[in-house]
Formats: structure tokens, C-alpha cells, sequence
């Protein structure tokens, strides 16, 4: 706990850093995936030393060495997949999320670190279109589609994603015209603690979060003050350090509109959600809580990396490299991984 203090009290001091000592600075240190033609928008930290990274061509990688190098594991035949999100255990059992209309949306689970993959579902339903999945421990999970007959979708298992059931969709608010969830980051369904779970939603007048405290199966929807009412904005990335304290990001993706109100906390588990005093400069895909700090957290997108040390309250850009998500551990340990393969280590 004092080794997560002192980094966070390090990220607090990122912007009062002479430019002269940047070297000696918290910052990102890029680490060689050797995958220049792969995204990735999903990231799973273990460790400081072990992650997983998922993205386009069907592309899965991992590192148990911090980075310095990466072992292809991607699933055979998956070439053609878009992989958007995975949650890792530990350094051999994960689970991937490939995203898409019918069968693209697909989930695959290891058991070895990669080396064989087993396909635990298929979407069948053109209708269908899943965005992100979470897990509560390493049993019980959700993976969330876009809406279905007017209400989002919930997939469940409770044996940590070997097979999957459709939940009913009885205690799912209706959906807003236009509503969907953001496949940007894996971080459009987060879990906390053993039951509560929170869904991101933009592109409809009013973007929201929906929150859960009985592991999916009904849900209150509550609206938030960034920015919506158009396909490209919303709510794109959440992170709760526990079941009360919440940070949403999002904004425009599109690179050449602006994403004013960007960010938002709450305290309330959801239930009400306040605009940041200053927000990001400009739209954010993944956000995250730094380890045993009550205060500070990461955000990132393409224009680069804010950090927060008041709650969210205000955020101050620290990079201008380009990332997509990003993830924390305990040990403690962030990464961040994004376009043309780039992945980084929080380094001190």
C-alpha cells in the first residue's frame, strides 16, 4: 500500500515537473509489440510484469516479462475478428470478446496462456451486437449487446465464461432512440465488488449509465451531463474504485469536433452524476483508477493521457501520445495500449 501511495502521490507532481527532469517524471514507456498493424482498443492488466492485449486482425498478445517481449496467442482462424475487450485472471486463464453484427460477436476463453482457446459463444441473432464484458471474480461475468427489441441485452455466466445464457430482459429500462453502447476500451460495462455492475451509453438524445446491483439482472438508468444527441457521442469508458465513487469519460471520436463536458464523477454509485470543473481537452476512450489512491486516475484517447487527483473534479493533460484504454493494478502497476500496436507501462 505505501509502494501505491508513493506512485500516486509521483502522478500528483506530473505537471509541476520541470521540463528538464522529465526523464526522472512518471510517464508511459513504450513497449515493442512488434504489431504496428493492430489496435488495441482491449487490455487486460495482471501484473506489472503480466498483461493481455486484444485488437484488430482477430489479435491477441501477452507479456509475463513487463513488456519486453510479447507472445502471439491469438485464437486460430480468428484473423478476420475485431477483438475489442478481455479480462484476465491471471497469466494463463482469459477471456476475449470479438465484436459485430450476428456472428462476428463472438467470446473465447483460455485455459493455457493462449496456446489453445476454446469458442464459448457465437451470436446467432442479427440483431445483436456486443460491445463489452466484465467480470465480478474470476466465476461470475456479463458481456453486454446493443439493444434488442428496445432493451440492451445481457449475457451471463457463472463459470467464468465457459458457457453463456441471454438474460431476461424484464428488469432492462427501454432503450432511447438511437442508444447504444461504445466498443472504444472494453470499458463500457464495469463490475464492482460481488454484484454491482454499470453500463456506458451514448448516441441517443441523452447519454446515461445503467447500473445493476444484482449481477445484470435488473437496472436503473440515470442520465449524465456529457454531451450526446448525436451516433459519435456519449458515454464511452467508466471506472468505479468502489460502489459509490464512479468516473465516466467519453465525448466526440470523431477527431475534428470538439468534446466539451468530457468527463463526469459521481458518489452515489450512479445515481447522480456531476460534470468535472475542468474536463479532459478533448474526447477520452478508457479511464482508470490509480492503485490505493481515494483521488487520482488516468484517462486516455487519441490525443493522450489526463490525470485527475481530486476525484475527477479536475484533469490535466500529462501525454499527448495516443491510447485507446487503459487498465491498473494493485502491485502497482498501469498500462495503456492503443493504434499502431502501441502498448506502455506506467514507469517511475
Amino acid at each position: 500500500m505505501i509502494a501505491g501511495a508513493v506512485c500516486a502521490a509521483a502522478l500528483a507532481a506530473l505537471t509541476a515537473a520541470a521540463p528538464a527532469q522529465a526523464h526522472q517524471r512518471p510517464h508511459w514507456e513504450m513497449k515493442e509489440t512488434g504489431a504496428s498493424d493492430v489496435r488495441f482498443r482491449g487490455l487486460a492488466a495482471v501484473s506489472r510484469h503480466t498483461a493481455w492485449v486484444a485488437g484488430t486482425r482477430g489479435t491477441v498478445l501477452r507479456t509475463t516479462d513487463g513488456g519486453e517481449t510479447w507472445r502471439n496467442v491469438s485464437p486460430p482462424g480468428a484473423g478476420e475478428l475485431q477483438f475489442r475487450d478481455i479480462e484476465a485472471f491471471d497469466a494463463r486463464r482469459a477471456v476475449v470478446l470479438a465484436i459485430g453484427e450476428g456472428e462476428a460477436s463472438r467470446i473465447y476463453r483460455t485455459d493455457d496462456g493462449g496456446a489453445t482457446w476454446t469458442e464459448s459463444f457465437r451470436n446467432t441473432d442479427p440483431r445483436a451486437f456486443y460491445d463489452c464484458l466484465t467480470f465480478f471474480d474470476r466465476r461470475h461475468g456479463l458481456a453486454m449487446s446493443d439493444p434488442v427489441d428496445g432493451k440492451f441485452r445481457i449475457l451471463s455466466t457463472s463459470d467464468g465464461g465457459r458457457s453463456w445464457k441471454v438474460l431476461p430482459s424484464k428488469g432492462m429500462p427501454a432503450a432511447q432512440e438511437g442508444e447504444a453502447g461504445f466498443a472504444a476500451s472494453g470499458q463500457c460495462l464495469v463490475a464492482s465488488g460481488p454484484k454491482d455492475v454499470w453500463l456506458a451509453t451514448g448516441g441517443a438524445a441523452r447519454a446515461r449509465v445503467l447500473h445493476s446491483a444484482d449481477r445484470g439482472l435488473t437496472w436503473t438508468a440515470s442520465d449524465i451531463p456529457i454531451p450526446a444527441g448525436d451516433p459519435a457521442r456519449g458515454v464511452f469508458a467508466l471506472a468505479f474504485r468502489d460502489r459509490a465513487h464512479g468516473l465516466a469519460v467519453g465525448g466526440d471520436f470523431r477527431p475534428d469536433q470538439p468534446s466539451p463536458r468530457a468527463a463526469a464523477r459521481t458518489a452515489d454509485g450512479g445515481t447522480t452524476w456531476r460534470s468535472a470543473d475542468r474536463s479532459p481537452s478533448s474526447y477520452r476512450s478508457g479511464v482508470a483508477w490509480l492503485p490505493y489512491s481515494r483521488t487520482a486516475a488516468l484517462a486516455v484517447g487519441p490525443t493522450g493521457t489526463d490525470l485527475t487527483t481530486d476525484g475527477g473534479r479536475t484533469w490535466r493533460t500529462v501525454d499527448t501520445g495516443s491510447y485507446d484504454t487503459v487498465d491498473c493494478t494493485p502491485d502497482p502497476g498501469c498500462w495503456a495500449a492503443g493504434e499502431q500496436g502501441r502498448v506502455a507501462r506506467l514507469e517511475r
